[in-house]
């Protein structure tokens, strides 16, 4: 089959005989009919992260056709539409358990090598995954769609690690996909006052379009009294940083109502300081929120009925030959550009 593999940091090989992935008893060959280009292959993609080690075939955010069946697979069928979570976990060790399936004792995901594993993912024609992976796609929903079921079920589970209530005040720090995906998944959950964080005016009028009734530039002069009057003086109960860096973590810290939640979604930064002060004596409580963990049904149905819509975050389209340009051009940053799809069958 034809694959993308990165043989080395910044370099991108179109291998046309790349060895056909066999599915096991408990797994199912997929199609890969449509595949994200996540920003984690992006920073993986110059070696920064450590979790991308070549060589390797990336590609986490998939959607695609079933082609076979291993055979103890008895829920699922051959020609049935599928999203595939990025997390490949156990389900025998205690956080499976205990359903915390994304903080797995064995856990691996689709397109990483992080030196204790390496899981080949889903830049390719073809991939083969454990069918407990594997989510039934409903019929309103296209696979471009269905490929970014992924990042709307981490969106999902960001929202429910401090499980706001409808009259919250609710504030997302960036407004990247995955913060434009928490402001739907708040204003899906019933939350009425959604505010927005960010340095680009054209994301946060996407965020207006998506549910939040107010916006701030983050260098504004008058950010912080702006947020006080819009949440009624004393701050949102509730922020999501979506980024991971330095600036936002300590803007999102500071900006918390006493007694407040701040969900950390974000990881750019391996390392930020906090303003220990500001949680110690306001008695916030800090959430860590790490991919998804049973999401995908919800992040699913939502996607179907339109509460959630993620059509206006594709940017743009690509095959497999294509993919190395896209990869190398968003590496050096495009303006404007949310998520491109790749078509590996196209």
């Amino acid at each position: 089959m034809r694959a993308l593999v990165m043989n080395e940091y910044k370099r991108l090989e179109l291998q046309e005989n790349f060895p056909d992935p066999v599915p096991g008893p408990d797994e199912v060959l997929v199609r890969v009919e449509a595949v994200g280009i996540c920003g984690s292959d992006i920073h993986g993609f110059d070696g920064s992260t450590g979790r991308r080690i070549p060589p390797l075939v990336m590609g986490h955010e998939a959607a695609g056709t079933i082609l076979e069946l291993g055979s103890d697979v008895k829920d699922l069928h051959v020609g049935q539409r599928v999203a595939l979570d990025s997390t490949v976990f156990c389900g025998r060790c205690d956080m499976c358990q205990q359903g915390r399936i994304n903080l797995c004792e064995h856990r691996q995901v689709l397109g990483v090598s992080c030196g204790e594993y390496r899981r080949h993912g889903a830049f390719a024609q073809r991939v083969a995954v454990p069918a407990r992976i594997a989510y039934p796609v409903p019929e309103s929903v296209t696979m471009e769609q269905a490929a970014l079921a992924e990042a709307v079920s981490v969106a999902i589970h960001a929202v429910r690690r401090s499980n706001p209530q409808p009259n919250d005040a609710c504030m997302v720090v960036g407004t990247g996909m995955i913060g434009l995906l928490v402001v739907q998944a708040l204003r899906a959950s019933g939350v009425q006052s959604i505010a927005a964080i960010d340095l680009d005016p054209n994301r946060l009028g996407l965020a207006k379009q998506f549910g939040a009734e107010a916006t701030f530039l983050a260098d504004s002069s008058t950010l912080a009294a702006g947020v006080l009057a819009w949440s009624d003086q004393g701050g949102p109960q509730h922020v999501y940083e979506v980024v991971g860096a330095q600036t936002t973590v300590e803007q999102a810290i500071q900006l918390a109502r006493k007694g407040g939640h701040v969900v950390l979604v974000g990881n750019v930064s391996p390392r930020v300081e906090i303003p220990l002060q500001k949680v110690v004596a306001g008695e916030l409580t800090l959430h860590g929120s790490c991919a998804s963990s049973g999401e995908y049904d919800q992040a699913l149905a939502w996607m179907a009925d339109g509460s959630i819509d993620v059509a206006p975050i594709i940017s743009a389209r690509c095959t497999l030959d294509e993919m190395p340009g896209w990869m190398e051009r968003l590496y050096q940053g495009i303006p404007n550009t949310m998520k491109v799809v790749v078509h590996p069958n196209a």
